[in-house]
């Protein structure tokens, strides 16, 4: 099931102890307490630079569907009358404010706050961490993939790697990220995505001349008649040197490109280029596959490579499938509550994000102030809130960032960070979060 699909459910993707919760408050008179509950990462994963909030316009999507069918709460035998009674008229009344997709976070951020009674508000949980967890991880990895290419198209392909509706999702955020499309047909239709591919090495093996040896040249020319010459032809099924050969043999020196799916890449694609150009094919592209993540593709900057397809690494999160968001309760009838737990510190009270930044663009610090505090003056540093409202008395609101324009928005964002935040590796986040007007202090 797609959390994102309109009009479908998303009542039962969240876990029992959210209702048990609910059930509890419901007998003891605290259901209808107003509360505040915010998404927040406590750090970033692989101490990485930057994080990327993605899956924004599907949580709010999720939170419109989240109404129990009748033969959901036939499921549901361990909750009580009253209980069931609730949930059966169940609709999300409350306020939902947060960082917009394809914004930059960093820990602590107040990337998401959901307001409302706390019976409406806690049963949200799974299904608005499972959502932005997984998306937010894609992101950050494709963002960190299109960086390292240095301006080289990035394709995702990694359908076949992750669950069927698991892929649609990791597209969408691939795409926000910076991919240049997908090879995903669902994703394409769903969301608009750009969609390419050619053909897999099944297609060359399926041809073999009549004494049983293999016929790559009859695959090319086969695919070429289909195709056209602007094709790709995967070239590696054999030997590279006579798949190239036999690729401008096929499609003449106006091929389009040619694929590389294994060996060394570095090496191959110089090998490639000079005989490319040696037959005429001096506008032939070449693209290069194979188990690519940001580090093998920051490796192949100096080498003739014009673009790239990325499956496995980017639907998991390139090591790390989880940015560890939460949600936590921070503010119950208008007072702060927080954990105090060891290792899981954080601040009470409702918040909205800001970002300073210098004269140049080149953001400064995050700040974390009260929901309802004016921007404080930072002097000549300019500052930008980042939090808008998303939701009002239970509806979206019109006019929020589409995907291409959140795309675009995390590509500028990208821009501002000071230019160590953009390095592959293992560091401190690229800026400090402070919070300012808070009477707890952050550990």
């Amino acid at each position: 099931m797609n959390s994102s699909m309109p009009g479908l459910s998303t009542a039962l993707l969240t876990d029992m102890y959210e209702l048990t919760m609910l059930q509890a408050a419901l007998a003891d008179g605290t259901a209808n307490r107003q509360v505040a509950f915010e998404v927040f990462a406590r750090k970033l994963p692989n101490e990485r630079r930057y994080g990327v909030v993605a899956g924004t316009a599907r949580v709010l999507e999720a939170i419109e569907n989240f109404r129990f069918t009748p033969e959901q709460l036939g499921t549901l035998s361990f909750l009580n009358a009253r209980t069931l009674e609730f949930l059966r008229d169940f609709r999300f009344s409350g306020q939902v404010d947060g960082y917009r997709e394809g914004e930059l976070y960093f820990p602590n951020s107040p990337i998401l706050t959901v307001r409302g009674t706390f019976a409406e508000c806690v049963i949200l949980e799974t299904v608005i961490l499972s959502i932005m967890n997984a998306d937010s991880a894609v992101a950050a990895a494709a963002a960190r993939m299109v960086t390292a290419a240095a301006g080289r198209p990035i394709l995702e392909m990694g359908s076949r790697r992750t669950n069927e509706y698991a892929a649609v999702t990791a597209a969408r955020a691939a795409y926000l990220g910076g991919f240049m499309g997908t090879s995903n047909l669902e994703a394409a239709h769903r969301y608009g995505i750009p969609v390419s591919g050619t053909s897999a090495h099944a297609w060359t093996l399926l041809h073999i001349a009549e004494d049983g040896q293999p016929d790559e040249l009859g695959a090319f020319r086969s695919q070429v008649e289909a195709f056209g010459t602007g094709t790709t032809l995967l070239v590696d099924t054999y030997d590279i040197s006579q798949g190239v050969a036999n690729a401008v043999a096929a499609a003449g020196p106006e091929l389009g490109a040619v694929r590389i799916d294994s060996g060394d890449l570095g090496v191959m694609t110089h090998l490639v280029r000079q005989q490319l150009d040696a037959l005429g094919a001096y506008n032939t592209k070449i693209v290069v596959s194979s188990d690519l993540d940001e580090f093998t593709i920051g490796a192949l900057r100096s080498d003739p490579v014009d673009s790239f397809g990325v499956g496995t690494s980017v639907v998991t999160g390139s090591g790390a499938p989880t940015p560890g968001m939460v949600y936590k309760l921070v503010e119950v009838n208008g007072y702060p509550v927080a954990k105090r737990s060891r290792n899981k510190t954080m601040t009470g009270g409702a918040k909205k994000g800001l970002r300073s930044y210098r004269t140049t663009g080149t953001a400064i610090e995050e700040i974390v102030i009260p929901l309802n505090d004016a921007i404080p003056d930072l002097g000549t540093a300019e500052v930008k809130e980042l939090t808008i409202p998303l939701i009002r008395e239970g509806k979206i609101l019109p006019n929020l960032p589409t995907l291409e324009e959140s795309r675009a928005h995390l590509a500028a964002q990208l821009v501002t960070l000071p230019w160590e935040g953009l390095a592959l590796s293992r560091n401190e986040p690229a800026i400090s979060t402070r919070f300012i007007g808070f009477s707890q202090a952050l550990a």
